[in-house]
C-alpha cells in the first residue's frame, strides 16, 4: 500500500466527546455485567442446596469436622482478589508502558496508557473471578453432593433411623440403606448448626479451588505477559528456507550466490531476483538466534501465584472439606475462567509484547453485527478504500520495498544492493 494511505489508516483518530462517552459507557456496562454475576453468585450461594441421599456407613463422608481451616474464607479473598488487585496496580503504574516510548511523548499520553492497562487488568481479573464463582456456586447447589465430613455435621437421629430410609430396603439392611437429609439434627453445640449442615451438601465442585485458580492463575498470566515470560519460539519460516538455517554457523555455509548470479542480469525490479535475495538472507539467519530463554528468576514471579493456588486447593483435601475429584474439577473451572478472561482483554503472551487489547471504537461500542471483523476499527475507517491512483502507486512501490527488505533481512551477513551491483559489473 501507499505510505500516505497506510499512515492515514494507522494514525489514531481523535474521538469526539460523544464518541468517548459511548466507548466509556460500554466498558461501564461490562462492569455492570460482572457485578450482576457476582450478585447472582452471592444469591445462589445463600440458597439451600439440593441434598443428595447418603448412607450412614459410608466411610467417604465419615471424616471429622475441622474447626480451623488452613485457608479460611478471608485468607482466600486476600490471596485471590486483594493481592492480585495490588500487583496489577503496581505493574501497570510502574512498568507500563516500558522502554519503547519515543522521546518527547506527552506525559498525558503515557498516563492514558498506564490507566488503560490498569483498567483492563482489573476488568479481566474481575471477569475471571465472577465467572468462576457463579459457575461453582450454581453447580454446588444443583448437585448437592455430601462433603467428607457430612456425618460430623449431621448428628443423625439413629433411634428413628427407619423413618428416614428412602431406598435400598430390598438389597441392604441396617445402616447401609439410603436415608434422606431429614435424619440430620445438626451439631447440638452450635448456633449456626443449620447453615453448617446445609454447607455439608456443597462439596462439588470446590469453591476454594476454583476461585484460587481463577484469581491466581490470571495473575500468573498477567505477570508473564508484562515481563515477557514465555517459551522461546521460532517465527513462521519464510518461503524457501533451507537446512542452512539450522546449521551451526550459517554464515560459513556455501551460500546461494551461485543461484543468485543467474538472475543478476535481470532488471532490478525483477520479482525472481528479489525473491532470491530474500531467500539468501533468510538462509543466513540462524534459527538459534531467533529467540532466547528469559532469565530464570523471572519464572519465580510468574509461577508463585500458580503454586499458591495449588496449595489452597490441596488444603481442602487435608481439611476434609472436599473429595479429590471435587478439588480437581474446581481447579479446572478456575483455570479455564482465568485463561478465558485473560485472552478476552489481552493479546497472546508470545505475540502481544505484554499489551492489552485497545478500546472499542465508538460505532461498535455495543454492537458490531455481520460483516465486521474487529471491534477496534470503526465503519468509517473500514470503508476508506484506496483510490485507483493509490492502488497503482502501491503496486509501483511494492517491488522497491521488497528489494529494500531483502537487503536488510535479519541475522548473519547480508547481500546488499551494492554487492549485487558489483556482481553485475563483473559479468
Amino acid at each position: 500500500m501507499d505510505r500516505s494511505y497506510i499512515a492515514a489508516q494507522a494514525r489514531p483518530r481523535k474521538r469526539s466527546r460523544s464518541s468517548a462517552i459511548m466507548v466509556a459507557t460500554s466498558y461501564v456496562f461490562d462492569w455492570i455485567i460482572i457485578l450482576a454475576m457476582l450478585a447472582v453468585s452471592f444469591y445462589v450461594g445463600n440458597r439451600p442446596p439440593n441434598r443428595r441421599y447418603f448412607f450412614l456407613e459410608d466411610p467417604n463422608i465419615s471424616f471429622p469436622y475441622t474447626e480451623k481451616e488452613t485457608v479460611p474464607s478471608w485468607l482466600l479473598m486476600l490471596c485471590n482478589s486483594v493481592i492480585p488487585v495490588f500487583v496489577v496496580l503496581v505493574v501497570a503504574l510502574v512498568f507500563v508502558p516500558g522502554n519503547t516510548v519515543p522521546k518527547g511523548t506527552p506525559k498525558s499520553l503515557v498516563w492514558k496508557r498506564k490507566l488503560w492497562e490498569l483498567h483492563v487488568g482489573w476488568l479481566g481479573l474481575a471477569l475471571s473471578l465472577a465467572s468462576a464463582w457463579v459457575i461453582t456456586n450454581g453447580m454446588k447447589n444443583l448437585f448437592g453432593k455430601p462433603r467428607p465430613d457430612l456425618l460430623a455435621r449431621c448428628n443423625p437421629d439413629i433411634e428413628n433411623f427407619s423413618k428416614y430410609v428412602v431406598g435400598g430396603e430390598d438389597v441392604a439392611s441396617g445402616f447401609q440403606r439410603l436415608v434422606s437429609a431429614a435424619i440430620c439434627r445438626g451439631m447440638a453445640d452450635r448456633e449456626d448448626a443449620q447453615s453448617i449442615l446445609e454447607d455439608g451438601f456443597r462439596s462439588y465442585p470446590s469453591g476454594h479451588s476454583s476461585s484460587a485458580a481463577a484469581g491466581l492463575i490470571y495473575l500468573s498470566l498477567f505477570i508473564a505477559s508484562k515481563f515477557a515470560i514465555t517459551f522461546p519460539f521460532l517465527p513462521p519460516a519464510p518461503e524457501g528456507k533451507s537446512h542452512t538455517h539450522f546449521s551451526a554457523f550459517p554464515s560459513r555455509v556455501p551460500r546461494t550466490a551461485a543461484r543468485l548470479d543467474q538472475r543478476l542480469n535481470a532488471p532490478e525490479d525483477d520479482p525472481d531476483t528479489v525473491r532470491l535475495m530474500s531467500q539468501h538472507n533468510a538462509e543466513l539467519a540462524s534459527a538459534r538466534r531467533q529467540a532466547a530463554a528469559p532469565p530464570l528468576y523471572l519464572l519465580i514471579f510468574a509461577a508463585a501465584p500458580f503454586f499458591t493456588a495449588i496449595f489452597i486447593a490441596s488444603s481442602r483435601w487435608f481439611n476434609f472439606r472436599h473429595h479429590g475429584f471435587d478439588i480437581l474439577f474446581g481447579f479446572i473451572i478456575g483455570t479455564v475462567c482465568a485463561f478465558f478472561a485473560f485472552r478476552w482483554y489481552h493479546l497472546p503472551i508470545s505475540q502481544g509484547a505484554g499489551w492489552a487489547w485497545g478500546p472499542r471504537c465508538s460505532d461498535k461500542a455495543f454492537w458490531a453485527g455481520v460483516g465486521s471483523f474487529s471491534y477496534a476499527m470503526d465503519w468509517e475507517r473500514f470503508d476508506d478504500e484506496p483510490s485507483t491512483d493509490d492502488q497503482a502507486a502501491m503496486e509501483e512501490g511494492a517491488v522497491g520495498r521488497n528489494r529494500s527488505t531483502a537487503s536488510t533481512g535479519s541475522g548473519g551477513t547480508h547481500l546488499v544492493d551494492g554487492e549485487a551491483a558489483s556482481r553485475r559489473r563483473a559479468h
